[in-house]
């Protein structure tokens, strides 16, 4: 920071409690006049929101923030502290693409004033639109430099993996089936007990992927947990696998798995795993008490351990070592260990968030594969994510959440971005002009 340097984590660096204004000012209150020290902070924060088109609530606690709102702060917090190199890591994965577009605007701004932006990205569609050089690491060597000028997404792929990518995943029509998930008016408070999700009705059918975009902060978390069975229902049911969830009818998440409901978490760090756990652990949570893994009331250790090497194989997750921490491996990798446990215990039904945030793009492409996989075999698919691109190339159904509602449903086959973002700001005029919106 002292040096110039600012940076902008995946995972924010924000303390829950504090508001925005304290979030800004750690660390450089200057001094024992704290009064004066905020004062001073709020005027230049509110300049350099005007400045920069980053307004945000100055009073408000963090934690109250979507997680859009609070990648503002730790941009504002880099811009406060006089940043003249600002690092971002995958900057664009909260974003509508509208909001996308204004972040590329201020980094344009940015550039013209002096700001060096380093962008660390597996997109590569925003690094062919809006950097100047494009550096490309594999397995933690610099591997090339290139102009962006004089490259392309193709090549870049390829210097990223070491081999040729399928960029674009190619699926087979889908054989719809009958609805496995039905969800009727649902009303669903988040952990603070405020209300997130409000008449939310939608079927998800077997041998379909049913996406589900929005900004991040829009219900689909809350949503999403309520599926998988963490969180109850304060209005309206779920019809799932011939079960039904009500707000005096709960299902835990044990007894969801149970009846062959997957459910990959959006936070892997947070909900799919504990880092000190080794991943043998890591690829039993959940499933626990698996008489195929029990000798009585204890665990078979060498049985846990073939599951988890079994499954590693399966996924290609590396190193293929079930004794190692699952802190210590990569991003990728950590995710293919969690979709992997899920997976392969052959559920009907997958709750799935964010499958493939934060990973590179061979892991990118390895995932999206093993999602097509489980729709062709029949599966219902709800796919919770905040890439567009994901979102219309894997689903044959996509819904759009904003503000915690329903606000459109498109056939996967017309989907298009600008649609999809306007429906993702609430900002069609009709819903006449939705495309393919019947269900």
């Amino acid at each position: 920071i002292e040096a110039g340097i600012g940076m902008v984590h995946q995972h924010f660096m924000l303390v829950d409690n504090f508001t925005v204004l304290e979030n800004v000012i750690l660390g450089s209150e200057g001094g024992a006049l704290i009064t004066e020290s905020l004062a001073n902070a709020r005027i230049e924060l509110t300049r350099l929101a005007k400045e920069y088109g980053l307004e945000v609530e100055l009073d408000i606690a963090v934690e109250e923030l979507s997680v859009g709102m609070q990648q503002r702060v730790e941009i504002l917090k880099g811009l406060y502290k006089g940043a003249k190199v600002l690092i971002l890591d995958e900057p664009t994965g909260v974003l509508t693409p509208q909001e996308s577009d204004e972040l590329f605007r201020i980094f344009e701004a940015l550039k013209n004033e002096g700001v060096t932006i380093i962008l660390i990205t597996h997109k590569l569609r925003e690094i062919m639109n809006i950097t100047d050089h494009v550096s490309v690491m594999r397995a933690g060597k610099m591997v090339a430099h290139r102009e962006t000028s004089k490259t392309n997404p193709e090549e870049l792929a390829e210097l990223m993996i070491g081999r040729k990518v399928l960029l674009n995943i190619k699926k087979s029509k889908a054989k719809i089936g009958k609805p496995l998930l039905v969800a009727k008016n649902l009303e669903i408070n988040n952990e603070q007990g405020l209300k997130r999700v409000s008449e939310v009705s939608f079927e998800a059918r077997s041998g379909e992927i049913l996406g589900i975009a929005g900004v991040t902060g829009n219900g689909q978390g809350t949503l999403l947990k309520a599926l998988a069975g963490i969180l109850p229902l304060t209005k309206g049911s779920i019809e799932i696998m011939g079960e039904t969830i009500s707000p005096k009818s709960r299902l835990n998440p044990e007894q969801l798995r149970n009846l062959g409901v997957a459910h990959v978490p959006e936070d892997r760090q947070k909900m799919g795993m504990i880092a000190d756990f080794s991943a043998s652990e890591t690829a039993l949570m959940g499933y626990q008490n698996d008489k195929d893994l029990n000798q009585g009331i204890w665990l078979k250790k060498s049985l846990v351990k073939a599951n988890c090497a079994s499954i590693m194989e399966a996924f290609d997750v590396r190193p293929p070592n079930p004794n190692l921490m699952s802190s210590n491996f990569s991003g990728g990798n950590q995710q293919k260990l969690i979709l992997a446990r899920e997976f392969e215990r052959d559920p009907e039904v997958l709750i799935i968030g964010q499958p493939t945030r934060g990973v590179d793009i061979g892991a990118i492409e390895f995932i999206r594969k093993r999602i097509i996989q489980m729709r062709d075999a029949g599966k219902a698919i709800v796919l919770i994510s905040v890439e567009l691109e994901e979102i219309m190339s894997l689903s044959d159904r996509i819904i759009v959440m904003c503000d915690g509602v329903i606000t459109g449903t498109v056939n996967g086959a017309d989907a298009d971005e600008a649609t999809l973002g306007m429906m993702m700001a609430n900002a069609l005029e009709s819903p006449a002009e939705v495309k393919g919106a019947e269900v």
